[in-house]
């Protein structure tokens, strides 16, 4: 039942931060728009930043499930698929999430009361589903896990580059260069289609 409760209260919260933003957000004001009180949400998470913490997470985890059901025909590229991941990563629906997101993560870096739990998964998550979308384009298992951190870090850098500037245009030109450049440069076949799940993996010879 708690934890019920719990769950309820922080999709209202996720939904409330969409609306509204964070800004100057107290957690009584949060409390006041989501129709609970200020206890309720520091027994369910401990303080303002514990529930903010779990805002994020909630967000980061409900992106990584839409991402990995990406409807991407068997055809689609490898450069098409980053820029489907990036389009919808770059929603303004997202924005305030990932203000948040940044916020929280400079906080977890720094040691901040109540933010470490961020840190928890907050890159290999994200490892372990580039990973798995890699598999289909054959990127070699022994550097797949390479490959997926140098995309989280570009994804990321873009995202905190383009809530920085509003640059939409040169952020999209930069994503577009490294789509290209990653596809092309890969040490596998280029432009090679992805395995369907029942089809056995074909083989290439890699590019020296």
């Amino acid at each position: 039942m708690a934890g019920e409760l719990r769950g309820h209260l922080l999709s209202r919260a996720v939904d409330h931060i969409a609306e509204h933003g964070v800004g100057a957000l107290t957690l009584r004001g949060l409390a006041a728009g989501i129709g609970t009180s200020h206890r309720m949400l520091i027994y369910h998470f401990g303080s303002k930043e514990g529930l903010l913490v779990e805002v994020v997470r909630e967000v980061e985890a409900r992106q990584r499930a839409a991402l990995a059901t990406l409807d991407l025909d068997p055809a689609t590229s490898l450069a098409d698929t980053i820029r489907a991941m990036w389009h919808r990563l770059a929603d303004p629906a997202l924005w305030p999430y990932e203000r948040l997101f940044f916020e929280m993560y400079g906080q977890a870096v720094q040691g901040h009361p109540g933010t470490a739990p961020l840190l928890e998964g907050l890159v290999d998550n994200w490892l372990d589903l580039n990973v798995e979308l890699a598999a289909r384009w054959q990127v070699p298992a022994e550097v797949a896990r390479t490959h997926a951190r140098l995309g989280l870090a570009v994804i990321r850098g873009l995202l905190l580059d383009l809530l920085a500037t509003g640059d939409r245009a040169g952020t999209d030109a930069a994503l577009e260069t490294f789509a290209v450049g990653y596809e092309a440069g890969l040490p596998i076949p280029t432009r090679v289609r992805p395995v369907a799940d029942d089809s056995p993996p074909t083989t290439g010879r890699a590019r020296s």
